[in-house]
């Protein structure tokens, strides 16, 4: 085999499935001379989910074309980014990372000897880094630090100076691993761009950038972290995993938008010599190829129903080794360490956390204005209690006409001590999103299928099954509870509600609003 055809089979290799690469013709006359350098980071934040089997799978692909692999746990990026990993948790959760994704890779036959991990914290906290931070903020704009990091570091209004150096961090991790190229999502192209304008402003070299395509969620758009139903994690069990497919976006002939298709195209093809799919009726059918797949079901010769079907057997074959490493007692202590519940028990000097909060969803049956306010409304708001709807006063009536209000899913907090608003007991508050200047409010929406009476509850916190409450104390407004917990409730740059790093969700997705984010809920 001539070097040039070694060369060109290495650069279909690498580029397979990459939806855009920067830097094509310098990647291919390096590879007439020798192997590729490159390397993959990703900051170790909320709980790595199936998507990751996409880059992992990349992975294989760069070993297999003779790539020098690095894999960057990028745990002070994680911190930079409006502090997703507090300091107390970062060694922790960088940890964590460490260990699924190698155990991920190992699933996969990934060799671990071929790879080379770093942990950020190894260089970034070194002198010379330091100084070059330094010296690109000198000549770093304001405009593009903020450009830069829109499509991947949390956004709000008024920045941190943290999150304006994410990406400067992540352009110099490109010198100071000394690699030929870095591999990311198609969400870091901003980054990747920007790297490419400031490192020869330093004196450095202009690198190569690899972008593989986001892959959509289960509910049709991106996969994330913060929206429980779009994702499956690493380490649900085969009932989630059954549970969250079942009800995932796959209509009948629509390839687009479509998380299961998508998955099929990026990683099961990329693990398996062939895909089974076990149908209904018509008998098996045995696919060698994604293409073959995508117009059976263009076609709807292949059902939805036996496609999903397909997916979560298979998904479950991939995920059953990770399980089983992560019941060992160390790793589910790494777990817990990683991602702390609240506990529920202690003295009384403890801290309350937001499981004390009993959150339903709720549905407005009668509303009017108050004889007496023009600011209030008068509700009558089911939330599932046996006795019937509740009378809840709410501040919105300049705010949202009535008849938006009437007859619409609201959250509600159920178990504040009831009070006298104007002359009318009040049993219950209505959450919203609300912005001060200019002023708009956003009542929280429930996911579209929730009924009157659903709790919500927060994820990691009280979303362990066997400690799911069942009774709530009323809440005394003497101590102040809900003052001091609502500073932390808060719309994600998602347009998710959290309290810190915790979303609010029923059991049929999450709770979000119609378009504020990073917005108080009060």
């Amino acid at each position: 085999m001539s070097q040039e055809s070694s060369s060109e089979e290495k650069f279909q290799l690498i580029s397979r499935n990459v939806q855009e690469i920067l830097g094509e013709d310098r990647m291919k006359e390096i590879l007439k001379q020798r192997d590729l350098k490159i390397y993959w980071g990703t900051a170790t934040t909320g709980k790595p989910h199936i998507a990751y089997f996409v880059p992992l799978c990349k992975m294989s692909d760069f070993l297999k074309a003779g790539c020098q692999v690095t894999i960057l746990f990028a745990d002070l990026h994680a911190y930079l980014d409006n502090m997703k990993a507090p300091w107390e948790l970062l060694k922790h959760r960088t940890e964590y990372y460490e260990c699924l994704i190698k155990t991920v890779l190992e699933s996969i036959n990934v060799p671990l000897d071929k790879l080379k991990f770093v942990r950020g914290t190894e260089y970034q906290l070194s002198k010379e880094f330091t100084l070059d931070v330094y010296r690109l903020s000198s000549i770093l704009t304001e405009h593009d630090a903020k450009k830069a990091g829109a499509e991947v570091v949390k956004q709000v209004q008024h920045p941190m100076i943290s999150s304006l150096l994410y990406p400067g961090l992540q352009a110099l991790d490109e010198e100071y691993l000394k690699v030929d190229a870095q591999f990311g999502g198609i969400d870091q192209r901003k980054i990747f761009t920007f790297a490419e304008k400031y490192l020869p402003m330093m004196g450095y070299t202009k690198r190569i950038h690899l972008m593989n395509p986001m892959v959509p969620g289960l509910t049709g758009g991106k996969m994330s972290s913060s929206e429980e139903d779009s994702k499956i994690d690493l380490l649900d069990s085969a009932e989630d995993v059954k549970r969250k497919i079942k009800r995932a976006f796959c209509e009948p002939g629509n390839i687009e938008d479509n998380g299961i298709l998508s998955f099929f195209k990026h990683v099961l093809f990329s693990l398996f010599n062939e895909i089974v799919v076990e149908r209904k009726f018509d008998g098996n059918i045995t696919y060698t190829n994604y293409m073959d797949m995508e117009k059976d079901f263009q076609t709807q010769t292949l059902h939805p129903g036996d496609l999903k079907q397909c997916t979560e057997k298979y998904l479950n074959k991939l995920l059953e080794p990770i399980r089983e490493k992560f019941k060992d007692p160390e790793f589910k202590k790494l777990t817990e360490l990683a991602y702390p519940k609240v506990s529920k028990k202690g003295g009384a000097a403890q801290e309350p956390g937001p499981e004390i909060l009993e959150i339903r969803v709720g549905r407005i049956c009668e509303i009017e204005k108050h004889p007496e306010a023009d600011s209030l409304y008068l509700t009558k708001t089911d939330v599932g209690d046996p006795s019937g709807p509740r009378n809840i006063v709410c501040g919105l009536a300049q705010l949202i006409p009535a008849e938006e209000l009437l007859n619409r899913l609201v959250v509600v907090l159920c178990n504040l001590k009831p009070a006298k608003i104007r002359g009318v007991v009040s049993s219950g508050m209505i959450l919203c999103a609300s912005v001060s200047e200019p002023r708009k409010v956003e009542p929280l929406d429930p996911p579209a299928d929730s009924q009157p009476g659903d709790l919500i509850l927060f994820e990691s916190i009280t979303d362990d099954k066997e400690n799911t409450p069942t009774t709530f104390q009323i809440i005394d407004p003497k101590k102040k509870v809900w003052e001091k917990l609502q500073v932390n409730l808060t719309t994600s740059s998602d347009r998710i509600a959290q309290w810190k790093y915790s979303i609010l969700k029923t059991d049929k997705g999450p709770i979000s609003c119609k378009s504020l984010k990073d917005t108080p809920i009060k």
